[in-house]
């Protein structure tokens, strides 16, 4: 693609890159393919290919951001299929990231929006802030069938039970069981914390089960990945600085092999840290260190060798389903079902598994409609495996697709954990299918 952009305007760094990544790209059409947006839409300014149009008109244009654009661009769902099927390895992650910032600060959303956003991103990374604000919506999430949009994925959410803080999130170290193969570190995370505490709690049983010695660093927040993506480019890249500094901090007093993530989407954002903070004289270094260290826990525990002290707890056939930040954001695909293989549990293929869910961080929130369509879509595709329950390895898809399928949904490291010698999930102890 050709650009026309001027010589100061490509003194700026991130206009630099940009102009890289937008001359990559070849107008295949490629990706027109994969895009859950474009299949739903069918408007290909709802297409990686016609949103890089757009962004380029933009950015080129020294302009601020319009309606059509913001419209387009924040129906994007970041699922980066388009980058598993791009043939030029056209970075659309970073550029979709950069258009976010810039319409965040030329774009003046109308203020109901604002303050939906800002509530967004300031109450779900903090998960005590998170849990007073679902036991204070109790009352108001009994009226959530009464509406639909928005406000009824809000009433949704808050619905749903949360938790008090778990045992695993305070600093700790926490010795391997047996001889120490290796020493790592856990993000406990912010929304999972308060939804699903479970996930951590069986990821460290596994973990030490398996010779790891399981550090949860002080200071380490969240990933920044929420913020980051909602265009609050300063927030995001403070949050990520910060936990980037409690994984470095913890690397240099007693070393690590790994800075591991059981939420896929937070993964996804830890291995860019080092693209993320490197103009941060603070924490480049913590970084690009962090970044190299991430490992999702399905990787991790396919370096160590899955030990099964038993036979599978089930029979019951199980869907996985591969969550984009995971196929996609950081193209780990095979791992999470060889190791369900491993550990004697029967997997169903979900067709069109490259196709997004919907839920994409707070997407699910802020364009209801189009996330109820790709979860009822999901939850089709899902059900007609006949599979008795759903494994997958980010809590965001957990929640999403647990909200259009009556199929039990678990974490694929709660099933690795019952097969090692764990207890039955929790989602699964009311289930007679299982």
């Amino acid at each position: 693609m050709q650009t026309q952009f001027s010589e100061s305007q490509l003194a700026h760094p991130a206009v630099a890159q940009a102009n890289e990544v937008l001359r990559t790209c070849v107008h295949c059409g490629l990706c027109l393919s994969t895009c859950p947006t474009y299949a739903l839409l069918g408007d290909e300014r709802d297409s990686p290919r016609g949103r890089i149009y757009l962004i380029k008109d933009m950015l080129e244009q020294d302009a601020p951001a319009d309606a059509t654009v913001t419209r387009h661009i924040d129906r994007c769902l970041s699922c980066l299929s388009c980058m598993t099927t791009c043939p030029a390895g056209v970075d659309y992650m970073h550029l979709v990231d950069h258009a976010r910032g810039h319409i965040e600060q030329t774009w003046e959303r109308p203020l109901a929006e604002r303050a939906l956003r800002t509530l967004l991103s300031v109450i779900l990374p903090r998960p005590g802030l998170a849990r007073l604000a679902l036991m204070a919506a109790r009352g108001p999430a009994l009226l959530a069938p009464l509406f639909g949009g928005r406000i009824g994925a809000l009433l949704r959410l808050a619905g749903r039970p949360s938790y008090g803080p778990s045992w695993v999130e305070r600093p700790q170290t926490i010795p391997a069981r047996g001889r120490r193969q290796k020493r790592v570190a856990l993000l406990t995370g912010c929304v999972q914390c308060t939804l699903a505490p479970e996930i951590n709690e069986a990821a460290v049983r596994v973990l030490t089960r398996h010779g790891c010695d399981v550090v949860v660093p002080s200071g380490a927040g969240c990933c920044g990945a929420l913020s980051h993506h909602l265009g609050d480019e300063a927030r995001g890249r403070a949050q990520a600085g910060r936990t980037a500094a409690a994984f470095a901090r913890e690397a240099g007093e007693g070393g690590l092999d790994a800075v591991v993530t059981t939420a896929s989407g937070c993964g996804t954002m830890l291995k860019d840290y080092g693209h993320l903070l490197k103009d941060d004289p603070a924490h480049a270094g913590d970084g690009a260190q962090v970044a190299a260290l991430a490992r999702d826990i399905s990787e991790l525990l396919t370096e160590l060798g899955l030990t099964a002290e038993r036979p599978a707890p089930t029979s019951a056939p199980v869907a996985y389903h591969s969550a984009c930040s995971l196929q996609h954001g950081q193209r780990v695909k095979r791992q999470p079902t060889a190791l369900l293989a491993a550990a004697g549990f029967t997997l169903r293929t979900v067709p069109d598994e490259h196709f997004c869910c919907g839920s994409a961080g707070t997407y699910n929130i802020l364009q209801s409609e189009i996330a109820d369509s790709l979860g009822e879509r999901k939850a089709k595709a899902i059900e007609s495996t006949g599979a008795a329950l759903v494994a997958a390895g980010n809590i965001g898809c957990m929640v999403q697709i647990a909200g259009h399928t009556r199929l039990p949904v678990v974490h694929t490291v709660e099933l690795l954990d019952w097969a090692t010698g764990g207890p039955r999930p929790s989602a699964l102890l009311q289930s007679t299918a299982v």
